[in-house]
């Protein structure tokens, strides 16, 4: 059973196959798919070129290197996710000095923590049709200025009343930027390095919990009464150099085209392409699969894609729902933010007294969480989506159920051994490892590259918010349930969760390397064409 190569776009932009009898070897699809093969060979000959599958399957030699286009603009919009890092970083130490400050309890620190991720889902329910109605680029804006106010906010607390105020401000910032961020990229990158510069954010997060870590590690020996207020404050500094670097952005070519805006979008994808003829097509594929309703026009502005998505799906968009929600869930049902944010009291129960070696010992976390998501990124393109999620997904399951064997041995030693300790900190790291090559970057890349374009900011924003509802209801629960079932049993079951996931993982996502955004959807279409790489494969 296969497709006929010709191809027709249907009204969400996913291309569904003609009939046979509609089918010749000479249809535009064809041709289109002649030409954009031979750019990619003639790109090819240039030199510096390495094996990628190329559009329709086809297997091409494409150039390695990254357009500077492209990167600038990647580069610029993740440097918003700095702020959800450098929060989750800092907040897991700030916390040690809030809580004797304040005099707050372990259920408010829990409420303190996990807020921030609840109120994000506000961010992340508004940011996609925020993004289609003023656009990604002052959508990046508005993210950054939110989050500035929320910092300011938490800096200047005078109370806990307050520095809440200010995590919800925040928070809504933080949900705007997630969403944003990896869409953003994904419409503004070529296909044969989208998984590189989609997964920046990821990398810019892990960048963020280690600036985190240190600006922890640099102020702990301030007053409790100052040092917590600085290390929550200089998060705006991020957030202004955001405002300010979007000045030289340039907007999505595919939200121009669904403006409408083909000319505009032209000059962008000339500067993110390798010749005017590959920007020409890429233009030609886009406006194709914009037809739809009340779309490629002045006043499009993301009309009817809720309906689309929930109220009558058709069976491609709720298999794309299926694989978008379901990874963006295990994401945070693995329990990664809490681990990080929540380390210290794991470590502490584990036997290490001293805040500055507890410290000390996130600072060591967060340089492997981000060197392995910078490993992850720059192989996304060669090895694919699929093997590095599957990897990192048995890689986390299998330290967190070590640090549940960890654990448990020094809940019921009174000695704490040197050997459980060194597990228990060898596990943590271990986990936000694996974490940061799998999960953690390919998460933001699936959920801004499986959906049809114009359903692609309000798809992903949707998907985001399970995310953050997610990662706060395990931010607010952890302590408590740990109390009930020990730092240990908790470990187990995330384990466990992690070992559901791989199952859904293999079942329910495809490998989306090196197609473009408007091939991906035959993915997810009834039948799979025999040129097409099964996505179990």
């Amino acid at each position: 059973m296969h497709f006929s190569s010709n191809l027709e776009s249907d009204k969400v932009g996913y291309y569904h196959p003609l009939p046979d009898s509609e089918s010749s070897s000479t249809s535009e699809t064809d041709l289109k798919n002649e030409k954009r093969n031979k750019i990619w060979h003639e790109d090819a000959a240039e030199g510096g070129s390495q094996e990628h599958e190329g559009p329709q399957g086809v297997s091409a030699h494409r150039k390695t290197h990254i357009n500077k286009y492209a990167l600038g603009g990647a580069i610029l919009a993740s440097t918003n996710s700095v702020l959800l890092g450098y929060d989750i970083g800092v907040m897991s130490g700030a916390i040690l000095y809030i809580r004797d400050n304040l005099k707050i309890s372990s259920t408010q620190v829990e409420i303190l923590v996990g807020c921030l991720n609840l109120c994000s889902l506000i961010g992340s329910l508004a940011s996609g049709r925020t993004s289609d109605y003023i656009g990604r680029r002052y959508t990046i804006v508005l993210a950054a200025a939110t989050f500035l106010i929320g910092a300011l906010l938490m800096g200047l607390a005078p109370s806990f009343i307050f520095l809440m105020a200010g995590r919800v401000v925040a928070g809504i910032g933080v949900g705007y930027s997630l969403m944003i961020a990896p869409v953003y990229t994904a419409e503004l990158s070529p296909a044969t390095t989208r998984g590189f510069l989609s997964s920046l954010p990821e990398v810019f997060i892990n960048i963020g919990i280690l600036l985190g870590y240190i600006s922890n590690y640099a102020l702990s020996s301030l007053p409790e009464n100052i040092n917590w207020r600085l290390m929550l404050g200089l998060a705006a500094l991020p957030a202004i150099l955001v405002a300010l670097g979007v000045l030289v952005m340039p907007e999505s070519p595919r939200w121009l085209v669904m403006k409408g805006r083909f000319d505009d979008a032209k000059q962008v994808l000339i500067k993110t392409s390798d010749s005017k003829e590959e920007a020409e097509l890429r233009l030609a594929e886009m406006i194709e699969a914009a037809k739809a309703p009340g779309a490629a026009s002045s006043n499009w502005q993301g009309q009817g894609a809720w309906k689309e998505l929930l109220c009558r799906p058709s069976p491609p968009i709720r298999r794309v729902l299926i694989a978008a929600i379901g990874v963006n869930f295990f994401m945070q049902a693995s329990g990664n933010d809490a681990v990080v944010y929540y380390s210290p009291e794991v470590l502490k129960d584990a036997g290490i007294q001293s805040r500055q070696q507890l410290v000390g010992v996130t600072v060591i976390m967060g340089i492997a969480k981000t060197f392995f998501v910078l490993v992850s990124a720059l192989f996304l393109d060669r090895f694919g989506r699929r093997p590095l999620l599957l990897l990192g997904s048995t890689g986390m399951a299998a330290s967190l159920a070590a640090l549940g064997v960890g654990s448990k041995y020094l809940e019921q030693s009174d000695k704490k051994p040197v050997w459980a300790i060194a597990l228990c900190i060898v596990a943590v790291c271990a986990d936000v490892s694996f974490f940061s090559i799998g999960l953690g970057p390919i998460t933001w890349v699936y959920s801004s590259e499986i959906f049809p374009m114009r359903l692609r900011a309000q798809g992903s924003s949707l998907a985001i918010s399970i995310n953050r509802l997610v990662s706060g209801i395990i931010a607010m629960t952890f302590l408590s349930i740990s109390k009930l079932i020990s730092f240990g049993g908790m470990f187990f079951s995330l384990a466990g969760i992690m070992v559901v996931g791989i199952v859904f993982f293999y079942f329910f996502l495809p490998e989306t390397k090196g197609k473009t955004l408007e091939d991906i959807g035959i993915l997810f279409e009834d039948k799979i064409p025999e040129n097409e790489t099964h996505f179990l494969s």
